[in-house]
């Protein structure tokens, strides 16, 4: 009779810094940096896959910070890869970007430079 020994799966993740956002990516899945102005800071940004009636993702804008600088964004994680709409408001269709499997997109709001 054979016995099988399960190990709790070991956490992988190295040292984590302020601000630092760790992000999942694989061959089915990529992620998207929305970055916008500071005034965004606390908002929701809903994205959406182009053409498709389908659920939005949301996420909240937050200060991130990198390299003695304050970026305010927002991020979306493990995305299916495709193009995307970026919704300024609930019916508004501010932006497209393209979402490219194990792969980080960084892309701005739309109308910011």
């Amino acid at each position: 009779m054979s016995h099988t020994h399960h190990h709790p799966a070991e956490p992988a993740a190295g040292p984590s810094y302020s601000g630092t956002v760790v992000l999942e990516l694989g061959p089915g899945a990529g992620a998207l940096v929305l970055r916008t102005p500071r005034e965004l800071d606390g908002a929701e940004i809903e994205i959406s896959l182009a053409g498709a009636e389908g659920p939005r993702t949301h996420s909240m804008v937050r200060p991130r910070h990198v390299a003695g600088a304050t970026l305010y964004a927002a991020v979306y994680p493990d995305l299916p890869p495709g193009d995307y709409v970026i919704w300024t408001s609930h019916d508004v269709p501010g932006g497209t970007c393209t979402i490219n499997p194990a792969a980080v997109t960084t892309t701005v709001w739309p109308g910011d430079s």
